[in-house]
C-alpha cells in the first residue's frame, strides 16, 4: 500500500533543470550539421551564428512549451544552415542591390530550412514555432499597408510555402497576402519550378534571380553585357576576401582568446566544453565572409518604423563622427563612481524611509497582478481532484487533468530614458536618479528586466561638430549641429548589484548639457527591438522639449522639435514598443499621448509607481481577457 505523500509533484514555481535540455539541443544541433566539432552556447542574448559557433537563448526559470520550441526551432535552422548552405555560391550568385540582395538572403534562409522541414516533421514544428516567435516580435501583425510589408519577408514565407506546404503563421498577419498578387504574376511560373531545384542551392540561386529579374529588382543572372568581367572579379576578389575573413577572424580569435582564458580562470562553474555566450559579441555572430546575410531566427529588416525616416521628416545629421555611446564605467574611474554613488545616496538620506515603502508597494501591486491561469480537461499535467467526481458517477470516465499557464507579465523588458540636459540639475536630476534605482530593484524582483539610459551632448554649443562645420565653410541647412552623448547606466541584462553605483554618474558635474531628443527616442527604441522579450516598455523622464543652441542657431526655430514629434507618432502607431513619459515642470501631454506630468520633482517616484503599474494592470486585464 502506498505511503502517504508517496504521489507528490514538484512545486510550480520549482525551477526546472535545463542542463539536460542543453546537452540534448547541443548534440541534436551537432548530428543535423554533421560536424561533431560545432560549439553550441547559451546566453540571455541574440541568437547567432559564426562560422561553427552557435548561440541560442537561455530558457527562463520555468520555461514554457513554446518557448523550447523555438530555441529547438532556432539550433535546427543554424545547423541546417551550416550543413546546407554553401557561402561562397551564395556570395557568387547574390545581386547587387540592397533591396534585391535582402530578398535572396531571405529566401535562401527559406531554402534551407524547407530542406530540414520535408526531412524531418518534427523540425518542421520547431521552426514553425520559430518563425511565429519571429513575425509576432516584429509586429507582422499590425502591417496593414503594401508599403509596410516587407516584399523579402513576403516572398520568403511563398517560397516556404511551394517547398513544404505549410502555410504562413498567423502572426505573419497580410504581409504575404498583401504582396502574393504581384509576386504570382511576375514571378509565379519560377515558383512552380523551385522545388526540383531545393537540394542544388546554385540551381536554386539561378532561378531566384531570374525572379528577381521578373519583378524588376535585379538583372537575371548572366544576362548583364559586363558579366564576364563580373565573372572574374569576382574570381579573382573573392579568395581575397576568404582571405581578409579568415585573417580577420584569426585576429578576433587572437583578442579574444586572453579574456576567455581569464573568464574560465575566474568562473570555475563553467562545463568544459562549453563557451560562455558573453565572449561572442555582436561582431562575432555575423556570418563570415557576408555581412548581409540573415541570421536563422533573426528579420533582415524587423519592421523598424525608422527605416530612411530622417530623409522623410527632412531631418539631418551634419556628421555622427564624434557622436558616442558610452558606458557609465568608461566615463568614470571605479572610485569616482563608488563616491558619486556615496554621494547620492547622502543627499537622499532622509528619504530612505519612503523609498523603501515605495518599493514595497510597486513589488505588491506588481505580483498581485502576475495572475496565472489553467488549462483543464487535458490528458496529463497535474491531476484534477475537483473533477473526480465524474469518476464516481461514471466509472469509465477517464482521468482528468491541468496545467498551470503562466501570463506573459515576466516575458517583458522595461526601458528608463532619462534626461540628462542642463535643465535637469540639482533636485530633478538626484530623484530621477533615486527613482531609476527604486524602478531597477522592483521590477528586478519581479521577473522584469530594465535597463536604464540617459541622453546628452557631449559639449555645449556644438562641439566637434561645429568646429566641423566652421572648417567646410558653414553649408547652409546642415542639420543636427552637436555631439551626442548616449549613456548605459544599466543594460537590461545586468543584474542591479553591479550597476548599482553607475547612477551616481549622474551626480557628476559637468556631466548635463544640451538634450536632443528625439535621436534618443531612436536608440533606445531599437535597442528594445533587438531584445527577445514579447512585451517591450520606454518610459522618458523629460524636463520639457528639446534643446540646442548650435542646431536651432543654424536651423529653423521647431527643426528639433517637430523631429521629436514625428519620433513619438512613429513609435506610438507602428512600433510594439509601448511608450510613456512623465515630464518634470512641463506639459509632456502635448507630445506623448500617454504622459503625466508633474510639477514637483518629489511627485517623481509615485508618479513612475503609478504610470507603471497601470500599465502593467492593462497588461494583466488583456492576458485574462485573452485566456477566456
Amino acid at each position: 500500500m502506498a505511503a502517504r505523500g508517496d504521489n507528490s509533484r514538484p512545486r510550480p514555481g520549482a525551477i526546472v533543470d535545463t542542463e539536460p535540455f542543453r546537452r540534448a539541443v547541443t548534440g541534436c544541433v551537432r548530428s543535423v550539421a554533421a560536424n561533431g566539432e560545432v560549439e553550441v552556447s547559451f546566453a540571455n542574448e541574440r541568437p547567432g551564428l559564426a562560422g561553427e559557433r552557435i548561440r541560442l537563448p537561455e530558457l527562463s526559470k520555468r520555461p514554457t512549451a513554446e518557448e523550447v520550441a523555438v530555441t529547438r526551432g532556432l539550433g535546427d535552422s543554424m545547423a541546417l544552415r551550416i550543413a546546407c548552405h554553401d557561402q561562397k555560391v551564395h556570395a557568387a550568385m547574390a545581386p547587387v542591390g540592397t533591396d534585391a540582395r535582402a530578398v535572396f538572403d531571405a529566401v535562401e534562409q527559406a531554402r534551407v530550412e524547407s530542406i530540414g522541414a520535408l526531412r524531418m516533421s518534427g523540425m518542421a514544428t520547431n521552426m514553425g514555432a520559430m518563425n511565429a516567435e519571429k513575425y509576432a516580435r516584429a509586429n507582422f501583425a499590425g502591417i496593414t499597408r503594401k508599403e509596410d510589408a516587407p516584399i523579402a519577408e513576403a516572398i520568403a514565407m511563398l517560397v516556404r510555402e511551394t517547398l513544404t506546404g505549410d502555410k504562413a503563421p498567423a502572426s505573419a498577419g497580410k504581409v504575404l497576402d498583401l504582396w502574393r498578387p504581384f509576386i504570382e504574376e511576375k514571378a509565379g511560373d519560377d515558383l512552380t519550378g523551385l522545388k526540383g531545384t531545393i537540394e542544388d542551392q546554385q540551381a536554386f540561386a539561378r532561378v531566384i534571380r531570374h525572379m528577381l529579374s521578373a519583378m524588376e529588382m535585379a538583372e537575371d543572372f548572366g544576362d548583364t553585357p559586363e558579366e564576364g568581367q563580373e565573372e572574374e572579379n569576382s574570381e579573382e576578389e573573392q579568395p581575397r576576401s576568404n582571405e581578409e575573413n579568415e585573417n580577420s577572424s584569426e585576429e578576433e580569435t587572437g583578442t579574444e582568446q586572453a579574456p576567455a582564458e581569464e573568464s574560465e580562470a575566474s568562473d570555475e562553474q563553467l562545463d568544459d566544453g562549453e563557451m560562455d555566450g558573453a565572449e561572442m559579441s555582436e561582431d562575432d555572430l555575423s556570418d563570415e565572409g557576408d555581412d548581409d546575410s540573415e541570421t536563422p531566427g533573426e528579420m533582415r529588416r524587423p519592421a523598424s518604423p525608422f527605416d530612411d525616416f530622417n530623409e522623410k521628416v527632412d531631418y539631418s545629421v551634419f556628421t555622427e563622427d564624434f557622436d558616442e555611446i558610452i558606458t557609465a564605467e568608461e566615463l568614470c574611474d571605479e572610485a569616482e563612481l563608488e563616491r558619486l554613488r556615496a554621494f547620492l545616496d547622502k543627499q537622499l538620506a532622509h528619504l530612505q524611509g519612503a523609498v523603501g515603502r515605495l518599493a514595497n508597494r510597486l513589488q505588491r501591486r506588481l505580483m498581485a497582478q502576475q495572475n496565472r491561469s489553467w488549462d483543464f480537461d487535458l490528458e496529463e499535467g497535474y491531476l484534477d481532484s475537483a473533477r473526480l467526481v465524474r469518476m464516481v458517477i461514471d466509472p469509465m470516465q477517464p482521468l482528468s487533468f491541468k496545467m498551470e499557464r503562466d501570463t506573459q507579465f515576466r516575458d517583458t523588458v522595461v526601458s528608463l530614458l532619462i534626461d540628462n540636459s542642463g535643465s535637469m540639475r540639482g533636485r530633478p536630476i538626484t530623484v530621477a536618479a533615486t527613482c531609476a534605482d527604486i524602478l531597477a530593484r522592483t521590477l528586478e524582483r519581479c521577473g522584469v528586466k530594465v535597463e536604464i539610459l540617459g541622453f546628452t551632448t557631449k559639449a555645449w554649443k556644438g562641439g566637434q561638430s561645429r568646429e566641423n562645420w566652421l572648417a567646410n565653410g558653414k553649408p547652409p541647412s546642415p542639420g543636427r549641429l552637436n555631439d551626442l552623448r548616449h549613456i548605459v547606466y544599466k543594460s537590461a541584462d545586468a543584474p542591479w548589484r553591479r550597476a548599482r553605483r553607475n547612477l551616481g554618474l549622474m551626480m557628476r558635474e559637468g556631466l548635463l548639457k544640451e538634450n536632443i531628443d528625439g535621436e534618443a527616442l531612436i536608440w533606445a527604441h531599437n535597442r528594445l527591438l533587438a531584445r527577445r522579450e514579447q512585451r517591450r516598455i520606454m518610459m522618458v523622464i523629460s524636463d520639457g522639449a528639446p534643446v540646442d543652441d548650435s542646431t536651432l542657431s543654424v536651423n529653423p526655430g521647431n527643426y528639433l522639435e517637430r523631429h521629436l514629434r514625428a519620433v513619438i507618432e512613429n513609435i506610438e502607431q507602428r512600433s510594439p514598443v509601448e511608450l510613456l513619459a512623465i515630464g518634470i515642470g512641463h506639459d509632456v501631454t502635448r507630445y506623448y499621448r500617454r504622459a503625466v506630468t508633474i510639477v514637483d520633482a518629489d511627485e517623481l517616484a509615485g508618479a513612475m509607481t503609478e504610470q507603471l503599474a497601470g500599465l502593467f494592470e492593462d497588461i494583466s486585464k488583456r492576458g485574462r481577457r485573452g485566456s477566456r
